[in-house]
């Protein structure tokens, strides 16, 4: 019973270190193969009428950096 778990275990173990070997190989980023919640229209995961205050921190600081980007003047 202990070989079958020790087998499967080291068989996971090496699917894992392949994938990851792909994928730093590549130099590509992790992406879902369906596009995620953004496929489904969803802006956040949660249905909460108002963001969170992390979400909020996030939007404020794309906001000023686009700011930023088009007040530029080269």
């Amino acid at each position: 019973m202990l070989t079958v778990f020790l087998a499967t275990f080291v068989i996971f173990l090496v699917v894992i270190l392949g994938m990851s070997l792909g994928v730093i190989m590549k130099r590509k980023s992790l992406q879902g193969s369906c596009g995620g919640i953004a496929a489904l229209g969803m802006e956040k995961v949660c249905n909460c009428p108002e963001p969170c205050d992390a979400r909020k921190k996030r939007i404020a600081r794309a906001e000023r950096q686009a700011k930023l980007q088009q007040n530029r003047i080269l």
